[in-house]
């Protein structure tokens, strides 16, 4: 059976508050209705991951606790922070670190991390579909990816394809 990988990036934060760490920067209203929005497209199309990993930062935690909410039942998810800034190597290690028995992994990260490891991933697929999240992975965005593997640990660049390309602006 393939792995699917969904790659998150928070939804839009809020620069409002000086002084705040980047880690620690809240989501914005227009975030939070993002973060539902996809949330619900989730739970709409069956899409629950069997495990989440998200990065320590506010927005990302604040993003994944509003997804999880529009599911019935709240998928597994572990606060990891080697997401926070990680490069797409460091992801990717991640990612084949995974129990076996998760067929569904979700990453809740950043740019530029989580776009470049969705890039390498899906090198030679070509369409439409992958033109748009080449051009932006926006905040708030979830790339669906079928891995050409049994096992996380097979997951290599160039053999996932990119199945979704959601944006909450076109919900």
């Amino acid at each position: 059976m393939a792995k699917r990988l969904f790659l998150l990036r928070h939804a839009k934060s809020s620069w409002g508050a000086l002084g705040l760490a980047d880690i620690d920067r809240p989501l914005s209203q227009r975030g939070e209705k993002a973060a539902r929005l996809i949330g619900r497209h989730m739970a709409k199309h069956e899409l629950r991951p069997d495990l989440v990993l998200c990065s320590p930062a506010r927005r990302t935690r604040d993003t994944l606790g509003l997804v999880a909410s529009e599911f019935a039942i709240a998928p597994e998810s572990v606060v990891e922070p080697r997401i926070y800034l990680a490069d797409p190597e460091a992801l990717l290690a991640l990612v084949r670190a995974a129990p076996e028995g998760v067929d569904r992994l979700m990453l809740v990260g950043h740019d530029p991390g989580l776009p470049s490891l969705a890039l390498a991933l899906i090198k030679d697929q070509d369409g439409a579909l992958v033109e748009r999240l080449k051009q932006k992975f926006p905040t708030g965005a979830l790339a669906i990816l079928s891995c050409e593997s049994a096992t996380w640990r097979g997951v290599k660049p160039g053999r996932c394809r990119l199945e979704a390309f959601v944006v909450p602006r076109e919900l």
